[in-house]
């Protein structure tokens, strides 16, 4: 990782990417490798430069585009560091409910109903990308705020890349998930994908969300990506959105 591809590659056919863009791969594969932590400082700009034999400016238009990615994060006099879920502008990237009036997302409280190992259902395990009958941890758990439920999440994890994963182990965390999954099982989701639908709650949410069965619930299904686009989460939420909305910023 000490210089950027030739326009050849290794396998002979011409690569055509502007070099700021290998720079970049070239990053992508240090954090995907685990060369810098979540959290922690990478080299400098010059450092950079320096070890792949490129311009200053060539590396640092590779670093804006991963900061504007949320992949890194610059701090004023301190340097460049790799962003984590755990950073008060990050941890609410992928929530996105906001109560009715505005205001930044609050935190909401968490009550874990269910944690356990099963063989991936098929619709799962093609989602994840898992052999037929691979096992996957389960998860469900409510989020809530002034004691009343808002959000019931069904969420499945690859159990080979989650062992020791417990319910009272996500329940004794302070941070988001997202942060425990970084910091205790080296899983960063880096980019996901939603599919949002309007429905009808049935008996069993309900019952959970406090709400009339029938009641009209926003269905958000996430698919979450680690690096090199490996899936590693299938998120299956039902939003009571009768004080809360769904906020998007589109650019």
């Amino acid at each position: 990782m000490n210089a950027p591809p030739d326009s050849a590659g290794d396998g002979g056919a011409p690569s055509f990417s502007p070099l700021y863009q290998q720079i970049k791969a070239l990053i992508m594969r240090g954090l995907q490798a685990g060369e810098w932590k979540p959290g922690e400082a990478i080299p400098s700009e010059l450092e950079l430069a320096a070890r792949f034999r490129v311009s200053q400016g060539t590396v640092r238009k590779a670093i804006d585009e991963l900061a504007a990615e949320n992949l890194l994060v610059r701090r004023q006099g301190k340097g460049t560091f790799v962003a984590t879920h755990s950073e008060q502008k990050i941890q609410y990237r992928f929530l996105r409910l906001q109560p009715e009036g505005g205001g930044e997302p609050v935190p909401m409280q968490r009550q874990f109903l269910d944690c356990r190992r099963i063989p991936a259902p098929a619709d799962v395990a093609r989602a994840l990308a898992l052999r037929a009958g691979e096992m996957a941890v389960e998860v469900r758990r409510t989020l809530s705020q002034n004691g009343r439920p808002i959000v019931l999440d069904d969420i499945w994890l690859p159990a080979s890349l989650f062992k020791g994963l417990t319910a009272q182990r996500m329940g004794d965390y302070k941070g988001p998930l997202y942060g425990l999954f970084e910091s205790e099982f080296g899983v960063r989701m880096i980019r996901a994908e939603e599919k949002i639908r309007a429905v009808a709650a049935d008996g069993e949410v309900a019952g959970v969300l406090g709400v009339d069965a029938g009641s009209p619930l926003l269905s958000v299904e996430r698919l979450s990506f680690t690096y090199g686009d490996k899936p590693v989460e299938l998120r299956r939420g039902f939003y009571d959105t009768s004080t809360h909305h769904y906020r998007n910023e589109l650019n």
